[in-house]
């Protein structure tokens, strides 16, 4: 009797504080996606809706003149993904080995390294611009100093550079998460195979190649979905430095600021196509979904148990 009281009260208690996260995404996560799904399917007037349109907006989201924007953002995405993927994860697996091997002051170290990734992104973006400014930039300015004026651009005024530059600054801001994950993978890993193998006259890399690396699979498998889907949901960075138009001349744009520009207008027009944007949005969820299932399901499989 007293152990099926016991097990009410936790269900009570399990139910209580469960509640109020579970009202959170309902309310901001599940209804918001639901109405996006259902406003794909209806004629929109400005704001108003119409009668039902069936896959009307996306047939249209796939001709002139949005299916060549829609191919560009996703083009851009997929290169942003790629890049984050490769540049990100190498140098964050690089920095948690360097702290892992330190033996003072780990602490700072590790402090330092993930700093940027709590500072405000409008400060990053606008400092950024101003260090990357073509005239008054201290960056350009080092450069022809150096005696190299031909490398002095608009890092972030051309369309060849900007967006190169943009995955700079965002490997810069974010690559202290995926090196402290690391670190922690690497704290996780049973400290006797490491000592096992130190004694069988193994080489400090052959010990991180035969080793850590294959026990970091379950860190690798978290950097790796959250970084897809970062990358097919960027939007806060391309805005804040490109505005909605993904300048300079859609360089920058992504899918987000499509979805952006077609529900809410832009800078340059008013005029929005809510039913067509709501059609992105199902897409980029599709995309994320999909993607992130697929991606999580073949990763957990490389995973090691120790």
């Amino acid at each position: 009797m007293a152990a099926s009281s016991l097990k009410s009260e936790q269900r009570k208690f399990i139910v209580l504080f469960l509640t109020p996260a579970l009202a959170t995404i309902l309310v901001f996560t599940t209804i918001p996606a639901l109405t996006t799904l259902s406003y794909a399917f209806f004629k929109w007037d400005g704001f108003v809706r119409g009668g039902f349109a069936g896959f009307e907006n996306f047939k249209r989201l796939f001709s002139f003149p949005f299916r060549g924007q829609f191919l560009l953002a996703l083009q851009h995405n997929i290169l942003v993904f790629v890049a984050v993927m490769i540049l990100q994860t190498s140098i964050g697996i690089l920095i948690a080995y360097s702290l892992f091997q330190l033996k003072r002051r780990q602490r700072f170290f590790r402090t330092v390294t993930f700093l940027p990734v709590i500072f405000s992104l409008v400060v990053v973006g606008y400092m950024w611009q101003v260090l990357l400014d073509p005239y008054y930039g201290p960056i350009n300015r080092v450069i022809t100093n150096l005696g190299f004026e031909s490398l002095a651009k608009p890092w972030l005024g051309s369309m060849s550079t900007a967006l190169p530059t943009l995955v700079f600054i965002n490997l810069w801001r974010w690559v202290g998460f995926p090196a402290i994950i690391f670190l922690s993978g690497l704290n996780a890993i049973n400290q006797e195979f490491i000592e096992a193998a130190r004694i069988d006259g193994a080489s400090e890399g052959q010990i991180f190649r035969k080793i850590m690396f294959p026990l970091l699979a379950p860190s690798m498998t978290i950097i790796s979905v959250l970084t897809f889907i970062g990358a097919f949901e960027w939007f806060d960075l391309p805005f804040v430095i490109g505005g909605s138009n993904g300048n300079p001349a859609g360089a920058t744009d992504t899918l987000a600021l499509m979805f952006y520009r077609l529900s809410f207008g832009s800078v340059d027009s008013n005029a929005n196509e809510i039913g067509i944007g709501s059609s992105l949005g199902v897409l980029i969820f599709v995309i994320v979904g999909v993607g992130a299932g697929i991606g999580q399901h073949l990763l957990r499989k490389r995973e090691v148990d120790q």
